[in-house]
Parts: structure tokens; C-alpha cells; sequence
């Protein structure tokens, strides 16, 4: 009875109990035990939060305790004060030294060049034969190709890189040649062919030659030679045939060089060079190393190239004896004819394997895409990738560029369809002959585009006229597709041209365009005079004989230039000069001769209008397509829309923005243009030649504009593309109708295009229809 009520008791606080009795148990089990010996000579306790002292538990530490130290007297420390330990770099032993790194990445790899060609020339050969060297070589090596000659020529070619040693004498010449490669280009190459300029080089069995062979090896190939008593076993390689240098050899005869001149005695410079190799690297020349062979082909005086048709011949890497650049330009003509037909019998070969191949892949034939070798075509991911094709006709383009949906099938894309469909017809023959001929009746449909991962796809719907060998004959129409594919992307070499050329920039005025030119003026003072841009504005005033009769009473350009003469005092350092021309009819090239006269032939001309808008990045531009006696530059400004026309009732911007509702560019405007003097004046004096009675010359200077000049006599590339950082303001222009029907015809399309957009144009006569409102 009385434990029951015990246990009734209890049973309330027993949970607390337990709680308690649980909670002393892992207090104690949480407690680290030390067994520490006690030593006399007293160790006080340190940041080892370990407590040894009397009344504590033994070694244990003390729960959210910090652990003090005490003196001898048993006083307790002040309290501890953390304190903040500066870091102290290592003492090193010295400065590193600065890592150099190289401008390019081939450079520190120590990747060098393939090979380098040095063609021995001299004086009396060098504007012919050199010539004739330079352009079968310089299209198809990848290396350096230069021409050495022992006297300076009055007259150099031009595009050519000719170093004159000062000596005639072969051996001496021979030593300056191995000493220039020596000193400038054997780091930089790791073969060096040499070959007088009289022998025929084969450029592209001379790059397979060298892709074969270890660029480590010390090797001296060419046609090998006995010296002249034929003492030993050694042999030189002949200069008649050209000769290959390792790098490594001409580094192994470096040292030797000097004493080669002074203790070889020869008169041949190829025996010369030949003896000085032998003697200080022990290698003689050969022409033959595992399994690859140097080729050489010596010309008879009786030799027809039309009936020539020797393997050795077929086969030569060189050719010599060559009298005259027209047979080096034969010659080339025949080997590049052979080395095309073997490529395309190899290109036969590959396509065959790959098809092959393709019937044991896991998709079969379908793995293998047409053509054979070529791209697969390219595949949209999105519906906005899909290619367009383009619909076209033996007479009609249903694509235009100008977004007609009809236009004429004219110039280059005649030409393009003309083409594709004479190769449709030929291949069909090929393949269904003898037992059909075909012959085109006409053209029913033509598709085409532009895969940028192929080329030029072409579908054809042709209706031929077929004959059987029997003589039987009917209609047959058939689909072909065809494929032009993309070539092998060139890299041609151009001048090196920087942005610090100072620019003239030439504005020709007459009177009607004056209030324009104070617009000009304004506009060049914000982006050229504030700026201090290197450009040197010049004005051409353009006077008839009557405003010059009375200029000293009322200048017709007063207010020009004494708007002029206000920016002079307010920029001192700029200096705007003009140039007055008093003149009947103000025709443009007659302008630009007397300017062109007053400035040296070094000067860059921008030609400019009153309506252009200039900018530091155009100009910038200007510079970098303007290259002097290779390139001139005629950039297709943005032309703004009469503002009444794409804005109708609306303010205008000030700044347009470069969107089709605002404008275009005008591909029929050339009026700005970027040159030099010298080329200006190089295609003057061509285009005077041309012309030799002064009759037609006037008439050409009345009707010819720069453009014209540029593209008809000066012989250089004439660079036309879209320019966005030029923009012309709109205005409503007047064509000369003394220009020539052409100059005439891209003024008057100029000046309707400029106008409006088709939709804006055809907003407004919508509007003015009685009853059409918008």
C-alpha cells in the first residue's frame, strides 16, 4: 500500500529525474582527463587551456573557462589582450628577372617558316627573266622569295624584293647571298632553295619535295656535279638546276664562311659554295634521299614543248636552260596543266574510297554526302536559319537587290546562269555518251543559293533535245543539280598602312551650294578643329567668268570664307586654306588638276561633298583603304530620305539612325573618294596618253568623273563597300548633264533612290487619293 502510493508520488517528477541524471552523466563523460606530472620547478599554465591548479578538477579543463596565468605570489595576471603579429616576407635571394615574352606565339614555340627562295639575278636579267621568275613563283610558295644581284638595276619591279650586293663577281656575290641568309633569315626558315633566275622552278612539286623531308638533316640536294679534274668521290650540287640548303647545314658552315672566301679558289660561285660544304661539314650533294628524288629536265636547242612528253620531262622539279620570259611562262602554263590533271585524277581516287568505305558504315550509302569530298550541306536549327532559295529564269531574277520581286537577269548573274547550264549539258553528255547526245532547247526553272558551308547550289529543270545513235530524236526534260563549290581562301599580301597619314580634305563649291558649305564648316569644327584631328580641310571655289569679273565688288563666297576666317581666329591652330578656279564649265577633274599640282605627290585627298558628314572614324577608315600605288578607296555613303517623305509630319532626329526607314546606301553615288596624288596623277598622265588629240581629252575631262578615271587608267584596285561612319544629309540635287550617259544615269538613280523608301512613297499617294485617309 504505501509503495503504491510511493509510486504514485514519484511517477509526476520521474521524467525530471531521469532528465537530471542523464544530463550529470554526459557532463562528466564530455570532461577531457589528463594525467599530468607535477614538477617543482612549476610550469605555469600557458594558451594550453589545461588547469592544474588547487580546487580544480586534476588536468581538466574548465568549462567555458578562459585560462589565466599567475605570478610567483599567486596573484593573478592582468587579463590577456590579444595582439596582432605582423607578417614578415621571407627574405629572398634576389629580384626574378623579368620574364620576356615574344609578340607571337610561333615565336616562342620556335615555329619557323617552311622555306625560303633565293633567286640569283643580275642586272640585265632581272626586269626580264626576274620578272618572269616572280610571277610563276610568288602565287604558290608559302616562304620568302627574294632576288639577289651583284649591280643595282636603274629601274626595279615593281612588287619585288631585290637585295643588291654591290659586286658582280659570281664567288663574291655567292659569299654576300650565304652571309645575308646567315645573318637575317636562318632563324626564320628552315629550308633555303637557291636558283638562277634562267631556270624553271615547278613550285608545287618543290613544296612536296620539302614537305618530306626532316627539317634536321644537313642537306645538300640538288644535280649533283663532278669538280672540275674530277678529283675523289665528291660532288657539288649545279647551279643550272637549282639546289636545297637545310638550315642546319648552312648553321654547321657559319664559322667557316671567311675562310672559305679567303682559301677557295674558284670561278664558279656554284663549285665555290659546293667546295666550302664538302670541306667543312663532309656532306656531298645528292639527289636522291630515301626514296625522294630531285628531278631536273636540261632543254635542247631543237626541244618542243608541244611534242615533249618524256617521263623525265613530265616529271622534273626544274628546267634549264630558259632563253625568254615567254618560254617560262609556257612552261608553267604546261606544268600546272599536268599537275591539275593529276590532282583531279586523285580527287577521282578519294571520292572512290570514301564511297567505298561508306557502303560498310552503319547508315550505308546515306552516310556519304554529294558531292563526294565536299561539305555536307548546312542544317537550320531555327525556322530563321533556313537558306532562301532563289527563283530565276534565262531572262528574269525573281531575287533582287533592291527588293523588286522581278528584275532582268543581267551581268554577273547572267554570266553565272549562262555558265551553270552550258556545265549541265556537258556533264549529262559525259555521262550518257555515245549512247545519247543532248543538246539545250531552253531553260524551264532555276533555283539556287548560297550555303555558306558548300558554295553556290544549283537545280535545274532543262527541256534538251535528245539523239540516239540510231538517229532518233525527241524532247526530254530532266532535273540536275549542281554544286560551285567554295575554292581555297588566298591571303593576298598588302601594304602596310597606318592611321597617322594626314588627310586633305578637298570640298570643290560653286555659288549655288553655299549655304550648304556653311553647314560643312560647322560640322568640321565640332569633329575635326575641337578634336585637332590630323586633317587639313581645303576649299575649292569654283568661279564662272562672270562671278570672277566682279569678286573683288561682291565675292559670291564672302560669307564662306569669312566664316572661314572666324574659325581661324577661334582655333589657332588651324589653318583652313582655298583654292579659287575660275573656270567656263566647272567640270570636276579639271579642278582636282590644279590641286593635284599644289600638293606634293606623298598627299592623301579625301574628296568630299557639301552634304557629307565627316567623322574621326571614317577617317580612320580612309587612311587603312587608301593605300598609295596599290588601292583606292570609294566608300557607299548612307544617304537620308528627304525628311518630308520619312517622317511626314514629324520632326526629324538629329542624328539618324542607320535603319531603312530613315535611308540607304547609295550604291549609285561616287562622289566621295580617298587617294593619293601620286595615283591620281599616275592615271592623268595614262588617260592624256590614251587620248592624243586634245579634242577627245576635253571631252573626257567634261564627262568622266573620278570614279571612271580610277577604274579605266589607273591600274589599281579600286575598293568600293559600304561605309557606315560616313553619312550624307538629303538635298535635292541637279545632275550635270555634260557627264558621260553612264556618270549621268547613277546620278539621276542616285537622286530618285534618295528620296524615299517604296513604302513611304507609296504612303503618300495613297493619301492623296480622294476618300483614302490614314
Amino acid at each position: 500500500m504505501r509503495f503504491s502510493m510511493l509510486i504514485s508520488l514519484i511517477r509526476p517528477i520521474g521524467p525530471v529525474i531521469v532528465g537530471i541524471s542523464l544530463g550529470f552523466t554526459l557532463s562528466l563523460l564530455s570532461v577531457t582527463w589528463v594525467d599530468e606530472s607535477c614538477e617543482s620547478e612549476g610550469i605555469a599554465a600557458s594558451e594550453d587551456i589545461l588547469l592544474g591548479q588547487p580546487g580544480s578538477l586534476k588536468g581538466a579543463r574548465k568549462p567555458s573557462s578562459i585560462s589565466t596565468s599567475t605570478t610567483e605570489n599567486g596573484d593573478a595576471e592582468e587579463d590577456f589582450e590579444p595582439r596582432i603579429v605582423p607578417y614578415t616576407k621571407p627574405a629572398q635571394p634576389g629580384q626574378p628577372k623579368k620574364v620576356f615574352r615574344a609578340k607571337y606565339a610561333s615565336t616562342e614555340l620556335g615555329i619557323r617558316e617552311r622555306f625560303f627562295v633565293g633567286v640569283l639575278s643580275s642586272k640585265a636579267t632581272l626586269n626580264t627573266l626576274g620578272v618572269a621568275v616572280n610571277r610563276t613563283l610568288s602565287h604558290h610558295l608559302d616562304g620568302r622569295l627574294a632576288f639577289f644581284t651583284g649591280a643595282r638595276s636603274r629601274k626595279v619591279p615593281h612588287g619585288m624584293l631585290v637585295i643588291t650586293h654591290g659586286d658582280e663577281r659570281p664567288v663574291v656575290s655567292m659569299f654576300q647571298t650565304v652571309s645575308f641568309l646567315l645573318e637575317h633569315h636562318v632563324d626564320d626558315f628552315d629550308w633555303f632553295y637557291l636558283v638562277q633566275d634562267d631556270v624553271y622552278t615547278q613550285p608545287d612539286r618543290l613544296k612536296a619535295l620539302v614537305e618530306h623531308l626532316s627539317m634536321g638533316r644537313e642537306l645538300y640536294m640538288g644535280r649533283p656535279e663532278e669538280f672540275i679534274g674530277g678529283e675523289g668521290q665528291s660532288r657539288f650540287c649545279s647551279g643550272n638546276a637549282g639546289y636545297l640548303l637545310s638550315r642546319a647545314l648552312l648553321l654547321k658552315i657559319k664559322p667557316f664562311l671567311d675562310h672559305c672566301r679567303n682559301d677557295i679558289v674558284s670561278v664558279r660561285s656554284d663549285e665555290w659554295l659546293g667546295r666550302c660544304i664538302i670541306d667543312y661539314t663532309n656532306t656531298n650533294c645528292v639527289d636522291e634521299l630515301e626514296g625522294l628524288q630531285y628531278s631536273h629536265f636540261a632543254l635542247e636547242p631543237t626541244f618542243d614543248l608541244s611534242r615533249e612528253e618524256s617521263a623525265a620531262f613530265r616529271n622534273a622539279l626544274s628546267v634549264h636552260p630558259v632563253s625568254k620570259p615567254d618560254q617560262m611562262y609556257r612552261l608553267h602554263k604546261h606544268f600546272t596543266e599536268i599537275e591539275l590533271q593529276r590532282t583531279y585524277e586523285e580527287i577521282e581516287k578519294l571520292q572512290a574510297e570514301i564511297k567505298n568505305v561508306s557502303e560498310v558504315a552503319v547508315d550505308g550509302n546515306r552516310s556519304a554526302h554529294w558531292p563526294v569530298g565536299v561539305a555536307p550541306p548546312f542544317e537550320p536549327k531555327t525556322r530563321f536559319e533556313v537558306l532562301r532559295w532563289d527563283y530565276f529564269t534565262e531572262e528574269q531574277l525573281y531575287a533582287c537587290a533592291d527588293g523588286s520581286p522581278k528584275c532582268p537577269l543581267v551581268g554577273a548573274d547572267r554570266l553565272d546562269v549562262d555558265d551553270i547550264v552550258r556545265t549541265a549539258v556537258a556533264e549529262l553528255n559525259r555521262k550518257y555518251a555515245p549512247a545519247l547526245r543532248l543538246s539545250k532547247k531552253r531553260l524551264v526553272n532555276g533555283y539556287r543559293r548560297f550555303d555558306p558551308t558548300r558554295g553556290m547550289e544549283y537545280t535545274l529543270d532543262l527541256q534538251l533535245d535528245a539523239r540516239t545513235e540510231a538517229g532518233h530524236s525527241g524532247p526530254l526534260t530532266c532535273r540536275v543539280h549542281l554544286l560551285r563549290p567554295l575554292s581555297q581562301v588566298e591571303i593576298i599580301p598588302m601594304p602596310y598602312v597606318t592611321e597617322a597619314t594626314r588627310v586633305h580634305l578637298l570640298l570643290p563649291l560653286v555659288s549655288s551650294e553655299r549655304a550648304v558649305a556653311l553647314r560643312f564648316l560647322d560640322l568640321c569644327a565640332s569633329s575635326l578643329f575641337e578634336t585637332a584631328e590630323n586633317a587639313v580641310l581645303t576649299f575649292l571655289f569654283v568661279y564662272d567668268p562672270l562671278e570672277a569679273r566682279h569678286v573683288a565688288q561682291s565675292d559670291v563666297f564672302a560669307e564662306v570664307k569669312a566664316k572661314v576666317a572666324a574659325y581661324e581666329r577661334k582655333y589657332p591652330s588651324v589653318k583652313v586654306p582655298w583654292i579659287s578656279v575660275k573656270t567656263e564649265s566647272p567640270a570636276l577633274l579639271r579642278v582636282l588638276d590644279i590641286v593635284s599640282r599644289k600638293h606634293p605627290v606623298d598627299t592623301l585627298f579625301f574628296l568630299a561633298t557639301p552634304d557629307t558628314v565627316v567623322t574621326t572614324e571614317f577617317l580612320n577608315r580612309c587612311r587603312m583603304n587608301a593605300i598609295s600605288g596599290w588601292q583606292a578607296f570609294f566608300p557607299m555613303h548612307f544617304q537620308d530620305y528627304d525628311p518630308e517623305v520619312a517622317y511626314h509630319d514629324q520632326p526629324p532626329p538629329a542624328s539618324p539612325d542607320l535603319v531603312r526607314e530613315a535611308g540607304l546606301f547609295d550604291r549609285y553615288s561616287f562622289d566621295e573618294a580617298c587617294f593619293y596624288n601620286a595615283d591620281y596623277m599616275a592615271a592623268r598622265t595614262h588617260m592624256a596618253a590614251d587620248t592624243q588629240e586634245s579634242r577627245d581629252n576635253e571631252d573626257l575631262l567634261e564627262t568622266l568623273d573620278v570614279y571612271d578615271v580610277f577604274v579605266r587608267y589607273s591600274g589599281l584596285h579600286v575598293f568600293r563597300a559600304v561605309e557606315p561612319a560616313l553619312h550624307q544629309r538629303y538635298r535635292n540635287r541637279t545632275c550635270n548633264p555634260r557627264l558621260s550617259e553612264d556618270a549621268f544615269h547613277r546620278c539621276v538613280q542616285s537622286t530618285l533612290e534618295g528620296v524615299g523608301a517604296r513604302t513611304q512613297l507609296a504612303m503618300l499617294l495613297f493619301e492623296q487619293e480622294p476618300g483614302n485617309s490614314t
